[in-house]
């Protein structure tokens, strides 16, 4: 069994090549009003990934009541996440942004000492007076070298998804990420914040099919960040990592195409992709997946029945829709009346496009008005939409489901695809139980 990767072409990103994107009979982009969530959201499961890593807003109060909410915080916990805020003195010009900054930054480095990494987070309000924080963040890491590394991306909510936070942590990450030996052997990083405990459950199936050395991206501890180069091959865990994954390519890493971990289907296909690269044939994939496979399939037939025939209309929100709608297709028997997602990556998501019915819509972008009208008439058994659009929905006596939830939730893996059938059957059920 080889521990070197299989060859896999490539073009000049570094990303791995596609075959054409299979036809999908209405297959449509929409450009208009949107309904968005803020990038910052990235932020709640990005700081319980990095656990010595602080994430400083640099915004308005909206901002920090917006963390605050979307966390749960209580009033006595200490979480890694702060907001700077931007009061009308930094707007009329009357302080110097940048020296208030430097001394928040400098009272939080002296009160929390165990502050490894800080990123400086943009904002809408940061971006409109255009505070450059990139200049900041290198000012501050040379100030307090070695001890902290300060880096800064945006996750402004003007024009953006709320997952693209993370895309935007992550592709501020690679510069620093360290180089790979020339002549080491391949090794397979695993790129998109996981769960701690669907991450360990990867790891023993990826040392169970041989493939050697394996790393997670982004890591648990910042001091931890693994070593990549032209031997390095990445699977992306999230469909939303685009700049992440240009920033690898960049740096010589390869993009291995494969279906996101959804499903045991899903699942199945990426951790078989991953064994092709590394030249890893069928057989061994099957004695190591066969046990986790039929016990994922077991878990789901619960939810089949309830799930099965019932029509289903994704709106865009989280860039996870197209893997999403797949495994409902696919491994549930749902119906897919429309497809919504922000943002259609033709690369990134062949493997789940191809797989999608013949007849799928499939919608890049959004115009909230039309795609309303459509739903309506639709009148699907379930709609998956973001916060904003929910509670309207409902009270028009339709089912929803937040997108949101499917991010905060750990889905991906064998084990966790009960888990994100039920996710889908809850919202069903408490419908039923209200109307009986």
């Amino acid at each position: 069994m080889s521990g070197d990767a299989h060859p896999i072409s490539v073009d000049a990103r570094g990303c791995a090549s596609q075959p054409p994107l299979p036809a999908t009979p209405q297959r449509a982009a929409e450009r208009g009003q949107r309904e968005v969530f803020c990038g910052l959201t990235g932020i709640i499961w990005l700081h319980r990934k990095i656990q010595d890593a602080f994430f400083l807003v640099v915004g308005s109060r909206t901002c920090a009541h917006l963390i605050q909410s979307a966390a749960g915080v209580m009033i006595f916990a200490e979480p890694r996440f702060a907001t700077a805020i931007i009061d009308e003195r930094d707007l009329a010009g009357l302080a110097d942004a940048n020296e208030e900054l430097d001394r928040v930054v400098t009272q939080l480095l002296a009160r929390r000492p165990d502050i490894k990494l800080l990123f400086l987070v943009g904002s809408c309000p940061s971006e409109v007076i255009k505070l450059d924080l990139s200049r900041a963040a290198l000012r501050l890491s040379n100030r307090f070298s070695p001890r902290v590394r300060v880096l800064n991306y945006s996750g402004s909510g003007i024009e953006t998804t709320f997952t693209q936070g993370e895309d935007a942590c992550l592709a501020s990450l690679v510069p620093s990420l360290p180089p790979r030996a020339a002549g080491a052997p391949a090794n397979l990083l695993i790129v998109g914040a996981l769960a701690d405990v669907v991450e360990d459950q990867m790891r023993r199936l990826f040392e169970e099919l041989s493939i050697g050395e394996v790393q997670f991206f982004p890591p648990r501890r910042s001091t931890d960040l693994p070593h990549i180069g032209p031997s390095t091959r990445f699977l992306l865990a999230q469909p939303f990592l685009a700049d992440a994954a240009r920033a690898l390519g960049e740096r010589g890493a390869t993009h291995i195409p494969a279906a996101f971990p959804l499903g045991a289907e899903g699942t199945l296909a990426w951790l078989t992709a991953a064994a092709a690269a590394w030249g890893i044939g069928e057989a061994v994939v099957r004695r190591v997946t066969q046990a986790p496979y039929e016990r994922a399939q077991r878990a789901l037939s619960r939810y089949r029945d309830q799930l099965a025939g019932r029509r289903v209309f994704f709106f865009p929100d989280s860039q996870l829709e197209v893997p999403l709608a797949r495994f409902l297709a696919t491994e549930m028997g749902m119906q897919l009346i429309e497809v919504g997602t922000p943002y259609v990556h033709r690369a990134h998501l062949a493997a789940d496009l191809a797989r999608l019915p013949a007849d799928t819509v499939v919608v890049e972008g959004q115009h909230v008005e039309r795609q309303l009208d459509r739903c309506r008439a639709a009148k699907p058994d379930l709609v998956i939409c973001g916060l904003g659009l929910a509670n309207p929905l409902e009270a028009e006596g339709l089912t929803t489901k937040w997108s949101i939830e499917l991010v905060f939730t750990p889905i991906q893996g064998f084990n966790q695809a009960a888990d994100l059938a039920e996710l889908f059957a809850r919202p069903l059920v408490r419908r039923a139980r209200l109307v009986a």
